[in-house]
């Protein structure tokens, strides 16, 4: 089951606000997932690779450790081109701000426990699913909900196709990620129905946006109770 965070009418290009730092482990992130991609590519049996690195819900068993490695694998394979330009542009665009502001040593850490979360969220709507879950999307998703706490008044200049005319607006990234949320949301519960189908996994969207809402939050209080000027 492939997932994309660019499933909606608008689409980011750019964001307002300097990185302030060179994007080491964001760039690192990337090179590595189009590395694992190019291998899935290269390989003679691409159906083994997806069964032995992808999540596949049915194959999940908490009592056995090894099957829950693809938890973490999952996350460095796409379902095709366009899955992985989409997340990794995401990634690109609002990444360097979070690692600017997490670290090098938190900002790996928010990404891989974002996706696993978003793994872990999606296998819970679908655990008898034998459809492989794979894609870097929840992970994202953590960057995504991270950037919405941390940098809410930065604008976004967006791509957003109008009548079939080519339009790029500025929004503020409070508005566009919180659009995102409710439409993962919303295309999750219509997902239901038909949760044994292939398709997006909107869930593991959702679960990973919050796990980044919720690290952001946890960042933001840390600094700001160490900033508290204490007079004795």
């Amino acid at each position: 089951m492939g997932s994309t965070p660019a499933r909606d009418a608008m689409f980011p290009i750019s964001d307002s606000h300097p990185g302030g730092r060179f994007p080491l482990i964001n760039i690192l992130l990337i090179a590595a997932t189009i590395f694992v991609f190019i291998q899935q590519l290269l390989s003679q049996d691409q159906e083994t690779l997806i069964a032995g690195y992808a999540l596949i819900p049915s194959l999940v068993n908490f009592s056995e450790p090894f099957t829950l490695i693809p938890f973490v694998t999952a996350i460095f394979l796409h379902g095709g081109f366009l899955h992985i330009i989409s997340n990794m542009w995401f990634l690109w665009v609002f990444g360097d701000n979070i690692e600017a502001r997490f670290g090098f040593l938190l900002f790996p850490i928010v990404y891989f426990l974002s996706g696993i979360i978003g793994n872990l969220v999606q296998y819970l709507f679908m655990p008898s699913s034998s459809i492989p879950m794979l894609g870097a999307s929840g992970a994202v998703a953590g960057i995504l909900g991270a950037y919405f706490v941390l940098f809410p008044q930065s604008k976004i200049k967006t791509f957003m196709p109008f009548f079939g005319l080519v339009t790029f607006v500025s929004v503020p990234a409070s508005f566009m990620l919180g659009y995102w949320f409710v439409l993962q949301i919303v295309s999750g519960a219509a997902s239901l129905p038909f949760s044994g189908e292939g398709g997006v996994a909107f869930w593991a969207h959702v679960g990973g946006f919050i796990c980044g809402f919720i690290l952001g939050n946890a960042l933001k209080v840390f600094k700001n109770t160490n900033n508290v000027t204490r007079y004795d």
